[in-house]
């Protein structure tokens, strides 16, 4: 009789359990913590461009557009509270053919300088200054040539998550 009691004891706990979950249905309304921050695809293409990073060390695009021989602005903005000592973020346009892996090791020896290495200048079409929270810089440049060109955050660790493309039509 008391192994009985205890199995229905048991499966009471493991039922109430089930439905104080929900049921066993997921919840659509909240996302997981790594879809909260989830880039989005971008289709239209715009030499005006605008690009963020948070704390979570994601750009909000890994892909954008534009227009080859014109003018390109972008704004890139952190839109994270972390101090750009601790979780800094930029934008590096690197010309193609750039050993991405390679560029981002040489500038980890480029801390007085935002990370940007001036030894590898030559590869890089633009970028913007190091950003802290709640921090924002615009940029103006021109990519003459159509083609894929790779952007990365060159901040110590970052360039794993924070790369992305800009295709130039």
């Amino acid at each position: 009789m008391k192994r009985s009691l205890s199995i229905i004891a048991l499966l009471a706990i493991m039922a109430f359990s089930f439905n104080s979950c929900g049921g066993g249905k997921e919840d659509k309304t909240k996302a997981p913590a790594e879809e909260q921050w989830a880039p989005t695809p971008v289709e239209e293409i715009s030499n005006t461009l605008t690009l963020s990073a948070h704390d979570e060390m994601k750009y909000d695009q890994t892909v954008l557009k534009a227009l080859a021989g014109k003018p390109i602005t972008l704004t890139f903005t952190h839109i994270g509270t972390m101090d750009k000592n601790v979780m800094g973020h930029n934008f590096v346009l690197l010309t193609p053919g750039t050993d991405i892996d390679n560029f981002a090791t040489i500038a980890l020896t480029a801390k007085d300088n935002d990370f940007i290495p001036k030894s590898l200048s030559s590869k890089i079409i633009a970028h913007t200054k190091l950003l802290g929270g709640n921090e924002s810089d615009t940029i103006e440049f021109t990519v003459p040539e159509k083609g894929t060109y790779d952007y990365i955050c060159t901040f110590p660790g970052h360039v794993a998550t924070m790369r992305g493309k800009l295709i130039v039509q």
